[in-house]
C-alpha cells in the first residue's frame, strides 16, 4: 500500500511539473535584437567616407557583374536583364555600411575620412572591401537583386 501511495504521488508530481516545463520554455518570447546604427553626424562622416573611397562604384560594379553571370548562366533576354539592372540601389545596401561604423566615434571617423582622402593606396583596399561580414552581404544583396527583390 505504501509502495502505491509513493508512486501516486510520484504520477502526481510529475503530472504538475512536466507542463510547467514545457509551458516555460514556449511561453517567453525572445527579444529582438536591435542593429547597431550611427548617429545622424557619424552617417554623414560614413558617407563622405564612401564617397572617398568609390565603394559606391564597388557595391554598383558588383552588383552589375553578378546579373551578367545570372543573366549568361539562365539565358535572359535583355529587357529581363535591363529591368534588373534597373532595381540595382545603393540605398537598398547603405544600412549594412552604416553598420560596420555603428562603434566608431566621431573622432575616429574623421580620422578615418582624412587618411582615406589622402592615400590614393588606402582608398582601394579599405575596411569596406576587405570586411568580410560587409563583403558576404553584398554577396546577399547583389542575389536578391538578381532574383528581382528590389524590382
Amino acid at each position: 500500500m505504501k509502495k502505491l501511495k509513493k508512486q501516486s504521488l510520484l504520477v502526481l508530481l510529475l503530472c504538475l511539473f512536466i507542463p510547467s516545463f514545457c509551458i516555460s520554455q514556449t511561453a517567453s518570447t525572445p527579444i529582438p535584437v536591435a542593429v547597431p546604427m550611427p548617429t545622424q553626424q557619424n552617417k554623414i562622416i560614413i558617407d563622405k567616407i564612401v564617397e572617398a573611397t568609390h565603394y559606391k562604384n564597388y557595391v554598383i560594379d558588383f552588383c552589375l557583374e553578378t546579373i551578367n553571370e545570372a543573366a549568361q548562366k539562365e539565358n535572359w533576354n535583355d529587357k529581363k536583364t535591363v529591368e534588373i539592372t534597373e532595381s540595382i540601389n545603393y540605398k537598398n545596401f547603405r544600412d549594412a555600411v552604416y553598420n560596420l561604423f555603428a562603434f566608431y566615434n566621431e573622432i575616429e571617423l574623421e580620422n578615418l575620412l582624412k587618411t582615406y582622402k589622402q592615400d590614393t593606396a588606402y582608398q582601394t583596399t579599405n575596411v569596406m572591401i576587405t570586411n568580410d561580414a560587409l563583403g558576404y552581404n553584398l554577396e546577399i544583396f547583389a542575389n536578391d537583386i538578381v532574383r528581382g527583390k528590389y524590382k
